[in-house]
């Protein structure tokens, strides 16, 4: 609809419909409601008005197509009263069409009429009323008389309470026409949403014509000004550099623009604003930015004696589309003229702010001017002023002509400023004036190597360009400058290529030197706390080069601005991480702890930093993280001097000790107990309560009810190891020659086996001493003394030997001599012990301590009265820990002579053999000692006492294992083979477990057919027939190593031989013989049923051996017979089906059974069984 026109049943805006009329010659009426001069008439029915009834009857018929004829019909008859009278009230026509339920005819009445600003009341009361739409009843006369039918009611719809609310498409005149009704509703709502749209433009258009005049005259005559960017300028230009970038196939960066502004639709310029016009596109803006096209604003159409009422409709149309034409010209000129000023003030403003900042820069690291009270100096008349920085933040009282004076005490400006300018001033003066940054220095005497050795595991970045420059803060005005011309080339090209998070990193890190810097000079604490969080946050999962880097530039703040500063800005940042999700972020914390430890208030150092990290160390579930922690705690330890704080830091220790991250573990013995112990030692507590709580624990867990937890005795034990650096270089430090220590002259270098090999630097006793000139030079001192002025006066060393040796020789007493773990970790604590405080202490020390307690001497070797320490783990350590610290010859005579006597001993005794056991065990681990131990084995076998030779052969089956074949052939098998033929049955008997060891390892050719033939002569010789102990050595044998042998030997050796024992054993007439032989034959035939057997040892010997076996345990053990039975129906049934030729793979037979009731049968049994359970396990298990 027009907006001038106020024909209420003109409700067509078809402009087709509107051209038409001004071609037919219609004069169209302005509204009074515009303000449109000439004539014009309130009448609705005017002629002007009512000239054309067609289209009058058209507009009606598609406003409301649901009820077509009615609409037309009143249409007709209200256009007949219009021709007979001259005028009809707009009320009786809205009476007229309610009372005849004319609803949807009236409601569009009512619309148009509201639109021309003609309420009435009658139908604003109808439609506002819900009581009007609710069980009406009734059918419309019209409706009747059309021939429509019945209308149906109107039903009740309990949501409905405004007229806006109503829903038109859920009633309809006929129930057929719901989808029609519907489309109506649709259409009618769609062209009221259209003229509302047209309604705004129409207003706006004025608006913004004049407010786009009054904007020409503004930049006309302030063409320097600039005003802020208005809401639907940024929307157009958003609009315009979005299809800028989709045109030219910048599709990612078009997609991320339009995130970026999601409350704005791209794809359709009417949602920029309804009143702008689309204006060309960007490229089309820039081609015409130059040239200068006339203004229409400049022109003026001029008439001549021609009133607005003379001139034709044709006339108007055409003048009406000129000024739009022109209007769209301007609007579209002044558009680029906008965009162009923008972009101008935008460039000029972003160089004053540059220009800002390079002042600000400048005096922010400039040097303070010289006092003038102290130092008068005539002002130069030519050096202009300083002119003061755009921003007025901070005033420069420096000439041009001072940029390189000394700093001085600044003095105050004698410009009257504003107070923050003047606090910012003075702060500013305060950093520039700063003295020499002075630390708190610990009460500590650690050597310098010690300490730079502890520093070392903070993890700097000073070696690459970027390190350097991070490690060191510019802190003048050319300083300044040459970091930012170093720094702003490697800067600006990741600025523009900075798309992948690879990139953004490496260009986060480039920024740290100039964050660092400008945290550093900067005056205000507010901004100088944002920066050092921007630093902390600058990378969100750093990793190492990129924490180094950081810690790097945090200890080059710390340097730079004291401890005061440290604790007040940095410590507030690693506090806010500390419980960050990020791993990296609480890494970087945990490591900056450390670093920082050095610049920090002790106090702080001691109280809060260590607080930190016990709680990062008790909370954290990362293991680097706590790696970390335990670190930067051997700092602490390093600087702090608070004899309190030793609780805690012993504490932290055995907390670190049992964390089950093994990287943690190592930290701790290579860092924090080396740092620990250093500050122990300072305070006097290393031989006094350290290493003694270390013993009393040890002690406690050997006398627990509950078992030895070895985990904690290691834990504990290799505590005490990491403590043997420190503890002798307390011994030579507090030595009565170290007054007369010269490290003048020629010292003579350490030798390279002289110590173990240290864990770390931090256990390196050079480090601890200060130097290996030192070192050396005490190492001379120190074994003269030994050797020739002995321990007199030497309370260190003294307590070494009277108080630390005993307990430890009266701890190893009592461990299990069976537990193989315990053997070696005291093993390995005395080994390090005898080697690092040397082998005159070893030998005149430690060797007699042991010797004593041992008693071997010749006079004891026969008997064994009273000395079961041999039985004891003491015997294993004394032999693997201290005789094995050197390997001289006399050391290597030593210890063959020790074991010798100890293999006779014990023998003779009829001892246990478990403490000779475990030292060929742990001795034979290592190949250097097989020559030797073969050694002490001969001395056994050629032996007068056939105890000790059955000893020496039971020996050889340890021995075997470990050895190579060549040993073995050469010197194992010739003495069995010696043995195997000794006149005692005993002794030959004894050499059966090592010659099947031999079969199960060995895989020379020969070398077996030499075993097999020597173990055939046992069981073929006519001799061996009646031995009971030898069938029982040689089934036990079987069983062991029968699953690992060679399938060959075990088919043609083992299988038959044990179907002939079973056989034999059927008629054996002693019971007890007969039991024992038949419970060793059950578990051999246990372990041999998880091989593989062919098909014919199956049917020829494995099944008949069992069914031997079988007849034996019917009659002496019922409780096994069920299983075997079972056995045997399982081979038997794998022999019918398929052939055991064709098995994938050996399966246990003995766990497969036949019913439900042979298998409750067999479960019940088997915990009746009075077996050996290990050999029972074997039931189970298959060939590995």
């Amino acid at each position: 609809m027009a907006a001038g026109n106020v024909n209420p049943f003109n409700l067509s805006d078809s402009e087709d419909e509107a051209d038409q009329r001004a071609e037919d010659g219609v004069h169209i009426e302005k509204s009074p409601s515009v303000g449109t001069q000439g004539p014009s008439s309130n009448n609705p029915f005017s002629p002007q008005a009512d000239a054309e009834p067609p289209a009058l009857l058209v507009s009606s018929t598609r406003t409301s197509p649901s009820v077509e004829g009615i609409s037309v019909s009143v249409a007709a008859a209200a256009m007949t009263v219009a021709l007979a009278e001259t005028r009809v009230s707009v009320d009786v026509i809205a009476a007229q069409l309610i009372r005849d339920h004319y609803i949807l005819t009236a409601l569009e009445f009512h619309t148009e009429l509201l639109e021309s600003g003609r309420e009435l009341p009658r139908l604003r009361d109808y439609f506002s009323n819900p009581g009007n739409f609710e069980r009406q009843t009734g059918t419309p006369p019209a409706c009747k008389e059309q021939g429509l039918g019945p209308g149906g009611p109107l039903n009740r719809a309990g949501s409905i309470s405004t007229l806006d609310s109503l829903d038109f498409a859920r009633y309809s005149d006929d129930g057929n026409r719901e989808s029609d009704e519907r489309v109506a509703v649709l259409e009618f709502e769609l062209r009221k949403a259209k003229e509302t749209i047209q309604a705004l433009r129409t207003n706006l258009t004025q608006a913004a014509e004049s407010d786009t005049q009054e904007r020409n005259k503004n930049y006309s005559s302030h063409p320097e000004t600039q005003e802020p960017i208005r809401p639907l300028e940024k929307r157009a230009l958003n609009f315009l550099v979005n299809e800028y970038l989709l045109k030219n196939e910048y599709k990612l960066s078009a997609i991320t623009f339009s995130d970026e502004n999601d409350d704005q639709d791209f794809e359709l310029w009417d949602d920029v604003g309804l009143n702008i016009p689309k204006p060309p596109d960007l490229l089309q803006i820039y081609r015409n930015c130059g040239s200068a096209l006339p203004s229409p604003r400049y022109t003026v159409d001029v008439a001549v004696g021609v009133e607005s009422g003379e001139l034709t409709g044709n006339y108007i149309t055409q003048k009406s589309d000129l000024l739009q034409q022109q209007t769209e010209v301007v609007e579209e000129l002044e558009y680029q003229i906008s965009l162009l000023n923008e972009e101008k003030q935008s460039l000029a403003d972003h160089i004053k702010k540059l220009q800002s900042e390079i002042q600000s820069l400048r005096r922010t690291v400039s040097p303070p001017p010289p006092d003038q009270g102290s130092q008068p100096t005539p002002p130069s008349s030519s050096t202009p002023p300083q002119p003061p920085l755009d921003n007025g933040q901070y005033l420069d009282i420096r000439g041009a002509s001072e940029p390189d004076k000394p700093p001085t005490e600044s003095t105050p400006p004698t410009q009257t400023i504003s107070n923050p300018t003047h606090t910012s001033s003075q702060s500013h003066a305060k950093l520039k004036s700063r003295g020499t940054v002075v630390f708190d220095q610990p009460n500590r005497k650690l050597s310098p190597a010690f300490q730079q050795a502890l520093l070392s595991f903070c993890k700097m970045s000073a070696d690459s360009r970027l390190g350097a420059e991070v490690s060191r803060i510019a802190d003048n005005e050319e300083s300044v400058m040459l970091m930012l011309g170093r720094c702003l080339p490697h800067i600006v090209p990741n600025v523009l290529l900075a798309k992948r998070e690879r990139m953004v990193a490496h260009l986060c890190q480039e920024l740290i030197p100039l964050i660092l810097c400008t945290a550093c000079l900067h005056p205000e604490p507010k901004e100088r706390d944002q920066l050092l969080h921007i630093l902390f946050n600058l990378i969100k999962r750093p990793d190492d080069e990129q924490r180094q880097m950081i810690l790097t530039g945090c200890v080059a703040f710390a340097r730079h601005v004291g401890p005061t500063r440290v604790e007040a800005e940095l410590l507030p940042q690693c506090w806010e991480q500390i419980n960050h999700k990020y791993p990296e972020r609480r890494l970087l914390v945990a490591e900056a702890c450390g670093a920082l430890a050095p610049y920090l208030p002790k106090e702080i150092r001691s109280s809060l930093v260590l607080s930190m990290l016990q709680q990062m160390l008790a909370e954290d579930k990362a293991d680097m993280v706590r790696e970390a922690v335990v670190k930067s705690l051997a700092i602490i330890m390093g600087y702090i001097d608070d004899p309190d704080k030793y609780s805690q830091g012993f504490e932290l220790m055995l907390l670190s000790l049992g964390d089950p991250s093994e990287r943690v573990v190592s930290a701790i013995h290579q860092v924090f107990i080396p740092a620990f112990a250093a500050w122990t030692t300072e305070l006097g507590n290393l031989q006094t309560t350290l290493i003694p709580s270390l013993l009393a624990r040890i002690e406690k867990l050997l006398k627990g009810e509950h078992g030895l937890d070895e985990h904690k005795l290691h834990m504990f034990l290799s505590a005490l190891q990491s403590l043997i650096p420190p503890l002798f270089s307390v011994v030579i430090q507090n030595a009565p020659f170290t007054h007369r220590v010269n490290l003048q002259g020629d010292i003579p270098p350490i030798e390279v086996t002289r110590f173990p090999r240290p864990a770390s630097p931090l256990q390196d006793i050079a480090t601890i001493v200060g130097s290996r000139e030192t070192l050396s030079a005490l190492l001379i001192l120190y074994d003269y003394q030994l050797e020739h002025e002995g321990t007199t006066g030497w309370d260190s060393l003294l307590w070494v030997v009277n108080q630390l040796l005993p307990q430890l020789i009266d701890i190893v007493g009592r461990i299990n001599v069976a537990s193989t773990t315990c053997v070696h970790e005291f093993s390995r604590f005395f080994w390090r012990l005898c080697r690092t405080f040397g082998k005159i202490f070893t030998n005149t020390k430690v060797k007699p301590q042991f010797q004593e307690i041992l008693r071997l001497s010749e006079e004891n070797v026969d008997a064994l009265t009273g000395n079961g320490i041999l039985t004891k783990a003491t015997v294993p350590i004394y032999a693997t820990g201290v005789l094995t610290c050197y390997n001289q010859d006399e050391d290597r005579k030593l210890l063959v002579g020790f074991l010798e006597d100890v293999m006779t001993t014990l023998s003779l005794s009829h001892a246990p053999l478990d403490s000779l056991k475990a030292s060929f065990v742990e001795l034979g681990a290592n190949p250097v000692y097989h020559e030797l131990l073969l050694t002490v084995l001969w001395y056994g076998v050629v032996h007068t006492s056939a105890l000790v030779r059955c000893t020496a052969a039971r020996m050889f089956e340890l021995l075997v294992k470990g050895v190579n074949e060549t040993l073995v052939a050469q010197r194992v098998v010739p003495a069995l083979i010696t043995l195997s033929s000794d006149p005692e049955i005993s002794v030959r008997i004894s050499t059966i477990p090592a010659f099947g060891t031999i079969m199960e390892t060995v895989t020379q050719k020969e070398l077996l057919e030499r075993v097999k033939m020597q173990l055939a002569s046992f069981l073929e010789d006519p001799q061996y027939q009646d031995q009971h102990s030898l069938h029982m050595e040689i089934i036990r044998t079987f069983g062991r190593v029968g699953p690992n042998a060679e399938p060959r030997f075990r088919d043609e050796f083992v299988l038959p031989h044990l179907h002939k024992l079973a056989l034999g054993n059927n008629v054996q007439a002693t019971e007890s013989k007969r039991i024992d032989i038949a419970t060793q034959l059950f578990e051999a035939y246990s372990a041999l049923s998880c091989c593989f057997i062919s098909e014919e040892l199956m049917v020829n010997h494995f099944l008949p051996g069992l069914r031997c076996l079988r007849t034996d345990m019917e009659q002496l053990s019922p409780e096994h017979e069920v299983i075997l039975s079972s056995m045997i129906k399982e081979g038997e049934i794998k022999v019918e089906n398929r052939g055991i030729g064709q098995a994938e793979g050996s399966v246990s037979i003995a766990a497969s059974l036949v019913g439900e009731d042979a298998k409750t049968k067999f479960l019940s049994k088997m915990g009746q069984l009075t077996t050996s359970g290990a050999m029972l396990a074997n039931v189970f298990q298959r060939k590995k």
